[in-house]
């Protein structure tokens, strides 16, 4: 990869970043840091965060580096300007969906289908895997896992859902953890002040799936976190195609600190109710949802 494809790479990375919460205004970034975490070397991360500094996303202070701007100029966060990688991951995971792809497919056969290259292929295709809908074969080749591509299937995990999380919290060996609450309120408090119009759909998604799997792993009983997952791997794609409701994020948080504040004053069986409404309530708002994705 050429090194200005790799600055920019870097740039939109941390783009994300900001825009996800990961760095508030203020932070300081260090060249060695960013260089540590991305796994490259410190040149392209110059250029990059020169790059930042020029778009007024950083400040650069002499003899002191960069730091995220108090001021940065509106739009420039924007969750639109998605980078190539992530357009062409969405583009593969809609072709799962669609059923335009066979469930086994060649590393060869899919850098001919979409003319990439193969370091591009393999990152698309380790993001894939990470997120639980693409396994390696044994010998060659990949396998495209089962995923929800039907409104009926994206009510039934819902349904599932809606019988599994609630009870979880009820299982006798339920223990709150209150430093994981802590962690899980933080995060979304950041949420309910942040702009939606700056994080991709991605991000709002995980925040979302990582506050309900840390609830259900309180439960002591791994096979309600086990099935969890399991679903939540399958529903994912769907809902990244779905339209997210970012008018409704703020709202969303709310509840999810509703029923931390009931975790934290140790009264369960009323956070059970309260999560049991949250899910109905987010089964009726987005199965109008999933439907118009699925006739589009």
């Amino acid at each position: 990869m050429r090194s200005a494809d790799l600055a920019q790479k870097i740039s939109n990375r941390v783009i994300r970043e900001i825009a996800e919460g990961h760095y508030n205004a203020g932070d300081r970034l260090t060249t060695q840091s960013i260089a540590d975490r991305y796994g490259v070397s410190r040149t392209p991360v110059r250029s990059a965060l020169g790059l930042l500094a020029d778009q007024g996303i950083l400040g650069q202070v002499p003899n002191r580096g960069y730091f995220v701007s108090r001021t940065i100029p509106d739009g420039a966060l924007t969750a639109t300007n998605q980078d190539e990688l992530t357009r062409e991951y969405q583009s593969l995971a809609e072709d799962w969906i669609r059923d335009r792809i066979p469930e086994e497919m060649t590393e060869l056969a899919l850098r001919e289908r979409y003319s990439w290259t193969k370091v591009r292929t393999q990152e698309l295709l380790g993001r894939a895997q990470r997120e639980g809908w693409a396994e390696r074969k044994e010998g060659y080749g990949w396998r495209f896992l089962p995923v929800a591509k039907t409104p009926e299937a994206f009510d039934q995990i819902y349904r599932f859902r809606i019988a599994n999380e609630p009870v979880a919290m009820l299982e006798p060996t339920f223990k709150i953890d209150f430093r994981k609450l802590a962690e899980l309120r933080e995060v979304q408090e950041k949420l309910v002040h942040a702009d939606p119009a700056t994080m991709p759909n991605e991000t709002i998604l995980q925040h979302g799936a990582d506050f309900h799997e840390s609830l259900v792993a309180m439960s002591g009983n791994p096979f309600f976190l086990i099935a969890l997952e399991r679903v939540n791997r399958m529903r994912r794609l769907m809902e990244y195609r779905a339209r997210v409701d970012r008018g409704r994020l703020a709202n969303e948080c709310g509840e999810h600190l509703e029923i931390l504040t009931l975790l934290e004053q140790e009264r369960i069986s009323e956070a059970s109710a309260r999560l049991r409404r949250h899910l109905e309530d987010a089964r009726d708002r987005k199965a109008p949802n999933a439907r118009a994705w699925a006739e589009g």
